[in-house]
């Protein structure tokens, strides 16, 4: 053998030890947790044979307790390249079988390696989370190592698309970097996200809690709101990242991804036209509406079991990808609240980041309210859609289907939010509040004195519901654009966003205003 073939050799041996990871023992109990290893999740998430490794043999420089004499190539963390439905991306992936997939300091240098490329080159970063946190053993240098990441998480918000997957345990400071990406997925049973473990829990404020109810993917996707997409399992949870990514421009400078549409622009659905009740007080279905007016009626929702008094989610018209934000009668009539007013805002700010256009469905009574919400800070979380949707320079549809009341109404991208397009159904109410309390605000004294309360009661209800529950004040003042079928919702919406798509507006030059967290 020749002294090249032996150095060749001797870079395929050591190629084969860093695939190996932690050891095949190591990759074993990992397949026993019904967890995949780094790689083969890699290969799960990118087109086949795309990816492209990067620092495989990097290992730590860490000489405390013994760890000078426990070098694994690769160092827990597997970064580089590749496609998905052949667009670049970028991704890192912790391999629990390497110390427990613990954050060093050079692992963090191969994490925000990847991350400055993918600035560079204008593509999505995808993190795969498993990680036991900070490696102890190296002290500050691992907290320097999650800030270097943080920091970058922060500068590429709004530039480029951050995703990231929590196939494992995710805890300390290592949570804040999934919490400063856009779309965080989770996978039932093997995924965990807390500030503090259980043990720690238990020491401090005496809870008795386990892992799953402290922060398992069913507590973050319906009562923190930490989670947007949860999972079967890992391999569903990369498949969510795939089509998430379909909805997406690569960055900031891009327009949404175009797909071919067989699904017809002038597509009517009678069935609308019969969909709102004729009882105020009833619910229909907002879902309903979404699937009817959609490209191949194709709805990915985000955050789907938290406030789910509102929808939001990715859709296409004519091949164009959309945000839509929808209120929902079927959950608290609709009513907005903290949680619904969060959820939305964010949603909107991503949209708008990213030069994707918002459709907005209008079913809005009110905010919730109470001291619960008041105490909550219900003005400052429904300040922040005001805020999302009056920044937003992005093309703006809004529809209003029914009730839309007061604040809510505003908040909801109205016309004065600078909202491009504003329809309204006939069956729209427009007012600063509904029959009932108006009539009890603007006839309170003579509701006391009449003979027959309930009978005056019912009459100016009537005349006030005659007044003001239909679209027509509204458009007569402009404030509504016009009043359409709604069967023929599918085709003014796509007219709209075709004679949208070459809008142009700019907000004033600043730093960053300062919505109201």
């Amino acid at each position: 053998m020749t002294n090249q073939q032996a150095k060749i050799q001797e870079l395929i041996e050591k190629r084969v030890q860093a695939r190996l990871g932690g050891g095949e023992k190591a990759i074993e109990k990992q397949h026993q947790r019904g967890k995949y290893t780094a790689r083969e999740r890699i290969a799960q998430l990118l087109d086949e044979g795309s990816f492209e490794e990067l620092d495989m043999f990097v290992t730590h420089r860490c000489t405390n307790f013994g760890q000078e004499k426990k070098h694994i190539l690769g160092d827990g963390v597997v970064t580089g390249f590749g496609t998905i439905e052949g667009r670049l991306v970028y991704v890192f992936a912790q391999d629990f079988t390497v110390f427990g997939g613990s954050l060093s300091e050079t692992m963090a240098l191969k994490i925000c390696k990847v991350m400055d490329m993918a600035m560079k080159m204008g593509a999505p970063v995808i993190g795969l989370n498993d990680s036991g946190g900070a490696r102890i053993q190296e002290g500050i240098n691992a907290l320097a190592g999650y800030s270097e990441i943080f920091q970058r998480n922060i500068l590429a918000s709004g530039v480029i698309p951050q995703i990231s997957a929590i196939l494992g345990p995710c805890a300390g400071g290592a949570v804040y970097s999934p919490a400063l990406t856009d779309f965080t997925i989770m996978a039932k049973g093997i995924s965990y996200m807390f500030l503090t473990g259980p043990s720690v829990v238990k020491t401090v404020t005496g809870e008795d809690v386990t892992q799953e109810q402290l922060g398992g993917a069913s507590v973050h996707s319906t009562k923190s709101g930490v989670t947007h997409f949860v999972a079967e399992n890992g391999e569903e949870a990369l498949m969510i990242i795939r089509k998430l990514l379909s909805y997406i421009p690569q960055n900031n400078l891009e327009e949404t991804p175009l797909m071919p549409c067989e699904d017809p622009i002038d597509r009517l659905e009678d069935k609308l036209n019969e969909i709102i009740p004729d009882s105020a007080k009833k619910s229909y279905d907002m879902y309903e509406v979404i699937s009817a007016i959609v490209d191949n009626s194709e709805f990915l929702e985000v955050q789907p079991d938290y406030a789910k008094n509102i929808i939001i989610g990715f859709a296409r018209f004519n091949g164009q990808a959309v945000g839509v934000v929808a209120n929902q009668p079927k959950v608290l009539a609709g009513v907005l609240d903290s949680n619904a007013s969060r959820k939305g805002a964010r949603f909107v700010r991503f949209c708008d980041a990213f030069n994707i256009p918002l459709v907005t469905l209008v079913d809005v009574p009110g905010f919730l309210p109470g001291t619960g919400q008041e105490y909550n800070g219900v003005i400052l979380h429904g300040a922040k859609l005001l805020y999302a949707y009056g920044e937003a320079t992005v093309p703006k549809v809004t529809v209003t289907l029914r009730k839309s009341y007061g604040g809510s109404h505003i908040v909801m991208s109205c016309k004065q939010l600078r909202g491009d397009v504003n329809y309204a159904w006939p069956t729209a109410e427009i007012a600063v509040m509904g029959a009932e309390g108006a009539v009890g605000v603007l006839y309170a004294k003579q509701l006391k004195e009449a003979e027959d309360p309930a009978a005056f009661r019912k009459e100016k209800e009537e005349e006030y519901t005659k007044l003001f529950a239909n679209p027509y004040n509204a458009a007569k003042y402009g404030y509504i654009d016009d009043v359409i079928e709604p069967r023929n919702t599918r085709f003014r919406i796509i007219r709209a966003l075709q004679m949208l798509a070459t809008k142009k507006v700019t907000n004033p030059a600043k730093k960053h205003g300062n919505i109201p967290l």
